[in-house]
């Protein structure tokens, strides 16, 4: 703790910068340009990912009109693909700048530009619940940037190693397991396929993946600085949080894209990963410590108006999971018992031959037996 006591102040109007334990650094200029380029560069990103969406539902649109080639032939796809790549990583690089509590809940700011963006581009009609909504995630986010907690912390491997051994955390670190073990108990074993349960599940795994894309981005921030980060084995301990926590949280996001429709799980997932971002944030990186009572009221509302506001925009879309008219499913056919026993497949060899006929008689007359 030699460290803890040897700590100095600098002059606080000299950048009022104070050195605190293990050589990390507070910023607590509320313009100090670290924190801006961080709101810049997640803002940025978010609609970059807007607009990548939206080129990949434009270039999946047009594949089907065209009924061509698949969809991952078009250049018009890749482009979508690269840019969502580039955005991803801009959210990445902002939480190297700005707080964990302040990055994640701009996630809205996807969710405005790709409203606008489908309406201007793809000729959607404009409702009055996505004027609202848009009103009232803009007013949230402005609310967020204004009365977040205006520090920026500068993220070394010793701080990393001071956070991570914290009772609190490991208190925190507990409860998330027994709650991760008892969802994923619900889910797999008793078969309980409920939204709720699915992006729960997803929120537990997000808030470990804020934390480590919080330390490895600041720590690669710093090592760019000049102070050499990647000697220290605490680096590659958030790396492997990182991967592994953001593979099973894509797994079960997956699962739920399958089993509800993207109306449903887009909201619920931005509310829950915000949650859980702006608890990882407070728990881990203490980043509403010493921050005013007023401040942290205005910036829990601003959450609360992001979250009315996104759920306003979602609200009633057109439902992404759509049957093809075309198809009619064969247990509904009248007088005929389990048919979809019967029906070939259109790409077997025997499909239309008289072989398939045949085989259709046969179970035909094994039904009525």
């Amino acid at each position: 703790m030699e460290n803890v006591s040897n700590l100095s102040s600098e002059d606080a109007a000299g950048g009022m910068v104070i050195s605190q334990a293990f050589g990390a650094e507070v910023l607590t200029n509320p313009f100090h340009e670290t924190y801006l380029l961080g709101i810049i560069i997640s803002i940025c990103g978010n609609v970059l990912i807007s607009i990548s969406l939206n080129i990949q539902k434009y270039a999946h649109v047009r594949q089907a009109q065209r009924r061509s080639k698949p969809y991952y032939t078009s250049v018009l796809w890749w482009c979508g693909v690269v840019l969502m790549g580039v955005g991803e990583l801009g959210n990445f690089a902002a939480y190297g700048f700005a707080p964990a509590s302040l990055i994640a809940p701009l996630g809205c700011v996807s969710v405005i530009a790709s409203a606008i963006i489908s309406v201007v581009f793809l000729k959607e009609t404009v409702r009055a619940s996505d004027i609202v909504g848009g009103t009232l995630a803009i007013t949230g986010t402005y609310l967020l940037v204004t009365f977040a907690p205006h520090t920026s912390t500068h993220i070394t491997a010793h701080l990393i190693q001071y956070y991570y051994v914290s009772w609190y955390f490991l208190l925190y670190l507990l409860i998330e397991i027994i709650l991760f073990c008892i969802l994923l108990y619900l889910y797999k074993r008793r078969n309980v396929k409920h939204i709720v349960i699915v992006m729960l599940l997803v929120a537990l795994l997000a808030s470990l993946t804020v934390i480590s894309v919080k330390a490895v981005s600041g720590m690669i921030t710093e090592t760019i600085k000049g102070q050499l980060q990647f000697i220290y084995p605490i680096f590659y301990v958030m790396l492997v949080v990182m991967i592994v926590s953001c593979a099973f949280q894509i797994k079960f996001l997956n699962e739920a894209m399958k089993m509800f429709d993207a109306t449903e799980v887009v909201p619920i997932n931005f509310v829950f990963f915000t949650a859980s971002a702006i608890i990882a944030g407070i728990i881990f990186y203490q980043e509403f410590e010493d921050l005013a009572l007023l401040n942290i009221f205005m910036f829990l509302f601003g959450c609360l108006l992001s979250f009315l506001g996104v759920f306003l925009i979602a609200r009633n879309r057109p439902k992404i999971k759509q049957q093809d008219r075309n198809f009619i499913p064969m247990d509904k056919i009248p007088g005929r018992r389990h048919t979809d026993k019967v029906q070939p497949e259109a790409t077997t060899m025997t499909y239309g031959s008289l072989a398939a006929k045949l085989m259709c008689n046969r179970a035909g007359q094994a039904d009525d037996s």
